[in-house]
This record gives structure tokens, sequence and C-alpha cells, in this order.
């Protein structure tokens, strides 16, 4: 054991279907291919695509396939007490006492929140040293971060979870913690140049230097990323014996984004020339 803490990397987004799953799985692997200690948590109690990826993928490594590098999955139980306030006190409690057993086991946490407003993912948001929000590149999820002027485009104000996210970082500071490192990552980019493209990324950029994230290429539209769930695997295993598919330069790509989204996060410990993943 080491007095080291683990770096504690949420995926948080309040919107549904922005590939919050899919990017916790990419980086929790890609770390853990890395040879870090990877520990994983699932907050999204009632889908826990993110835990249900990790235990199809112990399955598949058990089978003997090939040996994968994987995340620890820490589990989560969330409380059945009937009172709304006795569950919230107790959910709060088991997740303090979850982080405080392990934090020191592990290099990083990767957790995955609820795609909505919910305790346990303010909870996650709140301890974060990275916060990583997916958003497909639309202005549909460019309102969870900021409204715009439907005429000039131009940023009007922050949002709800925008505001959320700063509070977050003002306690931070109060606390005297290190500064939570927010960054917003654009996922399905369309290949072609239009105009929907060009504004959004000038909206970005301009809500980027004013509340203070970075912004990271994600992840293309690519059914692999679906076809692979069943397996637990990930685009960072392929090619893979026994899983009768090719390696085609469609999955080279995906395996690039993989790589540069861990260059942009700038995790603590990992180099950005990582040839591993």
């Amino acid at each position: 054991m080491t007095d080291k803490r683990a770096h504690i990397v949420v995926i948080g987004n309040e919107k549904g279907g922005s590939g919050k799953t899919t990017t916790a799985v990419h980086l929790a692997v890609a770390l853990a291919r890395l040879d870090k200690r990877v520990a994983a948590i699932d907050l999204d109690t009632r889908q826990r695509s993110f835990g249900r990826h990790l235990e199809n993928r112990a399955d598949w490594d058990a089978k003997g396939n090939s040996k994968l590098a994987m995340p620890v999955m820490l589990p989560f139980q969330h409380s059945k007490a009937a009172s709304l306030d006795e569950a919230a006190v107790e959910d709060a409690r088991r997740f303090a006492e979850l982080l405080a057993e392990n934090e020191r086991n592990f290099d990083f946490i990767v957790i995955d929140t609820p795609g909505s407003d919910t305790q346990l993912s303010r909870l996650a948001h709140a301890a974060a040293n990275t916060l990583v929000t997916p958003m497909n590149d639309s202005f549909v999820d460019f309102d969870l971060l900021a409204r715009v002027d439907p005429k000039t485009f131009e940023v009007k104000a922050p949002s709800l979870y925008s505001d959320f996210v700063w509070e977050c970082r003002k306690k931070r500071l109060m606390a005297r913690q290190p500064a939570l490192d927010w960054v917003v990552m654009r996922n399905r980019i369309s290949a072609t140049e239009a105009r929907n493209k060009r504004r959004l990324s000038k909206a970005l950029d301009s809500l980027s230097q004013r509340i203070g994230f970075r912004v990271a290429p994600g992840f293309g539209e690519r059914v692999i990323f679906r076809e692979l769930f069943p397996m637990g695997l990930t685009m960072l295993d392929l090619p893979q014996p026994g899983l009768g598919s090719g390696f085609s330069m469609s999955h080279v790509a995906a395996r690039q984004e993989v790589r540069q989204l861990l260059r942009t996060l700038k995790l603590p410990g990992i180099p950005e020339s990582a040839t591993a993943v």
C-alpha cells in the first residue's frame, strides 16, 4: 500500500446517448494496458452498462481466447432504504467509504455516471480530478453546456450543468484540493466541413475560454463499438482470436481516436509517447 492516492476520472454528462460508457470502458482498458492499477465504478445502478461490459470482458478472458488487460470492478450497492432522505445519506456514505477503501490501492479510478441529474452523479463530479464530458457534435447536446443566440449562434449563458461543474471547482479550491481538469469530448464529428460543424466549433471555443474547459476529439460513429459489448472487448483488443472478424482501416482509425483521447487528457504518469495502447 502507498500514501499516493488514485487519480479519479469521472465520465459525466446529464444527457443520455452521448457515449459515456464507451468512453469509460476504453479509457479504463487503455490505462490497464499501460500496466496501471485501474479500478472501475459504475454509478448508473439501473443500466449498469459499464459494469456489464467489464463482466463480459472477464468472461471472455476466462475462456482463454487471449489474455486481456483487466480493470478491477468495485461494486457499488445502491441503498434500498424506503425513505429518499435516508437512501441519499446512505448512498453518500457508501460512496465515500468505497473511495476511501480503494484510493491508495490504485493509480486510477474511472467512474461512469448516470445520464441524468442524480445524487450519485453529483457525488462523483465532486470527487473528480479529471472530468470528461462526452457530447454528440450537435447543438442539441451543446445545450447541456450553454444556450446560444438562435440568429448569431453566440453563447448567451452557461447551462445548469456548466454552473454545477463550476461550483464543484470552487468547492475543490476552497478545500485546497487540486484544480478540477474539465475536458469536453466531441463525439460523432462529421467528416464533412459543414456549416453546423463550424458554428459548433466556434461556440465551443468561445465557451471553453469563458468557463475553462479543454476540448478533445472523441469517437466517430462506428457500429463496432456496440458489436464488441457482448464479448467485453474494446478497439484496443483487436484483432482477437476466436472473434471471427477481420481488422479494417476503420478499426485502425477508431484505435487512433482512443490514443488521441488519452494523449489529450494528459493524465498523471501517462507519457504522451505511450504506445502500449
